[in-house]
């Protein structure tokens, strides 16, 4: 299969709902990641996602919307603090879990009751959304277990000959991938940090969020996956990477004492020069929010230059450094120590 890939303008949204009303997938930019869209209604569409990234049947996906007036078509019942969240956050970087649409394609929902949908604040996401009429799932335009994409190049490498379009619209804003809270239970819960923090959730809802314990740690022996990003090894470069505690001098120590050919260090900007290997870095210290948006283009910056085992410094777990760590703790396959 040839891949196309061009510019995100008129004709080419047009030409992307064509696809996708064909039951084709295509990759298209949005605030947060690259998706790899089908069109969510479909059962034929629908799997060759799945086909196409390599990804595990038990994964649910994302449906996407462009309007209030789509949720019907993913989701069955509305809750008040569903209204609420859609009211602060929408269109932007929030995924809310919720009873599934009976029309929703069963591969979106991967066999579970509840459907996940958001709706994005990039334009030409929501162009794609509108121009072809119907929701669209959308994960990570990437090989499952990947680092996600941020720029059309980054699709391109990963799904050259696997689909036939990919929209370039740019380097994605945010980053990281959506945050995902389920209010499909009595209490609201966190399933993945993002963006829109734990915080500003409780905020809105005017209630505690609880946070899954499979944000922090792996899923249990049987455990399904309610909420994308929450397999145990995802994000992953193809380097070994392990996420190092503590201070500055302690990580400077610890790289010292592992130091070997291939070792390299994933830190922050201005450390470089203290470090005893090749470094690769991912935002400043102080700012969890360039640290998301540089994160992953970082990971993928590690494999082009040949690393074969990487430290990672830790960021701060508090707001959106949550979802760093948590995306960190992935590609890590959990692998911390204390410097």
């Amino acid at each position: 299969m040839q891949t196309d890939i061009k510019p995100a303008d008129e004709a080419a949204i047009q030409a992307a709902a064509r696809l996708l009303l064909k039951e084709e997938i295509v990759a298209i930019p949005t605030e947060t990641v690259y998706g790899l869209a089908a069109n969510a209604l479909s059962d034929a569409a629908v799997p060759k996602i799945f086909a196409a990234k390599g990804r595990p049947q038990d994964n649910p996906l994302i449906s996407h919307i462009s309007s209030l007036d789509m949720l019907p078509m993913v989701v069955r019942t509305v809750t008040d603090g569903a209204y609420r969240l859609a009211q602060a956050f929408w269109p932007g970087p929030l995924t809310i879990i919720l009873p599934r649409a009976p029309g929703l394609s069963n591969a979106v929902c991967a066999g579970l009751n509840t459907a996940a949908v958001r709706m994005p604040s990039h334009p030409v996401a929501r162009a794609v959304i509108e121009a072809a009429g119907v929701p669209l799932a959308a994960p990570s335009a990437n090989l499952s277990g990947s680092p996600s994409p941020t720029t059309a190049a980054d699709v391109l490498a990963d799904m050259r000959g696997r689909i036939p379009l990919i929209l370039d619209g740019g380097a994605c804003g945010v980053g990281v991938e959506s945050t995902v809270v389920s209010l499909a239970g009595e209490t609201p819960v966190l399933l993945r940090p993002g963006f829109i923090t734990r915080d500003q959730l409780s905020e809105a809802l005017g209630c505690e969020v609880a946070l899954s314990e499979a944000v922090l740690r792996p899923l249990r022996e049987g455990q399904r996956a309610a909420s994308p990003g929450m397999k145990y090894k995802h994000y992953a470069p193809k380097a070994e990477v392990t996420i190092v505690k503590g201070t500055l001098t302690a990580y400077i120590h610890y790289i010292e004492a592992h130091n070997a050919p291939g070792v390299f260090a994933l830190c922050f900007a201005g450390e470089e020069s203290a470090l005893p290997c090749p470094c690769v870095t991912y935002g400043r210290a102080d700012s969890p929010e360039g640290q998301a948006w540089a994160l992953f283009s970082a990971l993928r910056a590690l494999d082009a230059a040949g690393a074969r085992t990487v430290y990672a410094r830790c960021p701060n777990m508090d707001g959106v450094g949550l979802a760093v760590y948590n995306r960190l703790l992935r590609a890590a396959a959990f692998r911390v120590v204390e410097g």
